[in-house]
């Protein structure tokens, strides 16, 4: 669908001009249904737990087909900063105690790595608000345990260069945790293609849900040095079997759940996932590009200093319509590009 089409699934953007969605998404009319039926359920059925779970694997689900994973990759947890210390928890930092990040990194996250016990934490400057490989670069060495870049950063938009971090990390034995929280709804995301062992995200920005859910991906075939040291019923094998006993954990990204997860964030997830199917991801990016490019063009009129690259106004628009037709592939814009 268009633009226009997409706005109208909007009812407040009719009369407010919603300019928040780094904070919280506007309430699209599948979501404000979704949390009715959620209403309804706890009214007609009282504890219907074999739907409130359902509901979470359909978000699990509708998540891993958005980035490109099997749901067997997905974990759900309720924040990105639960995500990164379930990540954190598995990593031996006295083999490995490097952790190599960036000024450009959420607090949410970033406030994990300075918390680990044992690590060193290495941060990546940006120049005049981009962030570089070959900066990243300098600082991973066989030391390194993990390194985390986010796909953008939430100080300014820019875009920073995962593939290539991916690369440097991976060749020196590191592995590589992905805070997409800015870029997931607005940005196609295809974690085969990053590489990542990791990346973290969750639903109440561009997503359209609400708070509450997050979805970690973990690689499949990566193994952790120790367990998580967060856990839960729902980190066992077998949930169900309510051993107080015993403490196994299964193979798959669920080993990195807790407890019970926010049925009603669950529910928002859902509704804003199936809201975005209705777009084209890539067109979607367009359109961002070229608002973008709108306010580069202005803030240049106005006499600001732009860093990173303008993208043409015209560019962007030839390649939106391009994708929208689905023709030909896109092109690889600049590392840096906001």
């Amino acid at each position: 669908m268009d633009a226009a089409r997409f706005r109208a699934l909007f009812p407040s953007l009719a009369d407010t001009v919603h300019l928040a969605s780094c904070s919280q998404g506007a309430a699209s009319e599948q979501m404000v249904s979704a949390m009715q039926e959620f209403q309804w359920s706890l009214r007609s059925e009282g504890a219907p737990w074999g739907t409130w779970m359902g509901k979470v694997d359909e978000a699990r689900r509708a998540f891993a087909a958005h980035i490109g994973a099997s749901p067997d990759e997905i974990a759900i947890v309720s924040c990105a900063s639960e995500g990164a210390f379930q990540v954190a928890s598995t990593l031996d930092w006295a083999r490995r105690p490097g952790i190599v990040t960036t000024d450009m990194e959420f607090p949410s996250v970033a406030h994990v790595w300075l918390a680990q016990r044992g690590a060193e934490v290495r941060h990546v400057k940006d120049r005049d608000g981009i962030v570089r490989a070959d900066d990243y670069a300098a600082l991973i060495d066989g030391t390194a345990g993990l390194v985390s870049v986010p796909l953008v950063s939430y100080r300014n938009g820019v875009r920073l260069p995962v593939g290539e971090v991916v690369e440097a990390a991976h060749a020196a034995g590191a592995r590589v945790f992905v805070d997409a929280y800015q870029a997931a709804g607005v940005a196609p995301i295809d974690v085969k293609a990053l590489g990542c062992d990791y990346l973290v995200t969750g639903a109440l920005k561009y997503l359209l849900g609400v708070p509450g859910i997050a979805f970690l991906y973990v690689r499949e075939g990566v193994r952790d040095a120790r367990p998580p040291q967060l856990t839960g019923w729902f980190g066992r094998t077998d949930p169900f079997s309510f051993d107080p006993r015993s403490l196994d954990f299964p193979e798959h990204a669920r080993r990195f759940e807790t407890g019970t997860p926010a049925i009603p964030a669950a529910y928002a997830a859902v509704a804003g996932m199936r809201t975005l199917a209705g777009a084209d991801p890539a067109a979607i990016d367009a359109h961002v590009r070229e608002l973008t490019a709108v306010a580069h063009e202005r803030l240049a009129e106005a006499g600001y200093a732009i860093a990173s690259p303008p993208i043409p106004r015209c560019a962007a628009r030839r390649w939106r319509s391009r994708w929208t037709t689905r023709t030909g592939s896109p092109p690889r814009w600049p590392d840096g590009a906001s």
